[in-house]
């Protein structure tokens, strides 16, 4: 186990209240041990590529979400597991996933906005 495993203090609700806030992680909620979020997409395949892009992310800082997919709907579910609760890893994953879920260009760039509802809540 690495000296940044063995570290991890794992967050008081309190903390864990602070920490949705100062990661600016609003629409985050906690709840039975896990920090959660809810996004609802236009369709099946935009929920499909929510899911790859949180896989991919999780997968490449080993560290894994609990994912719900269910029609137009993604759930994400966030805890550190081996400590069996929240830690620092959970809202610096959580922000990671907002910014890569929520990103849209810039209207001044080279790419076009995206004209569908794509990604809400």
């Amino acid at each position: 186990m690495s000296a940044s495993r063995e570290n991890l203090a794992v967050c008081t609700p309190a903390e864990v209240a602070a920490k949705l806030a100062e990661f600016g992680l609003e629409h985050w909620q906690h709840e039975n041990g896990w920090i959660h979020r809810t996004y609802k997409t236009e369709n099946w395949p935009t929920a499909l590529a929510i899911v790859n892009t949180i896989g991919f992310v999780a997968e490449a800082a080993w560290h894994h979400p609990d994912i719900t997919i269910s029609g137009r709907k993604v759930i994400v579910k966030l805890k550190t597991h081996f400590k069996n609760g929240i830690t620092e890893r959970d809202f610096a994953l959580a922000r990671r996933i907002e910014d890569l879920i929520l990103w849209q260009p810039l209207p001044e760039g080279p790419f076009e906005l995206n004209p569908n509802k794509w990604v809400s809540g």
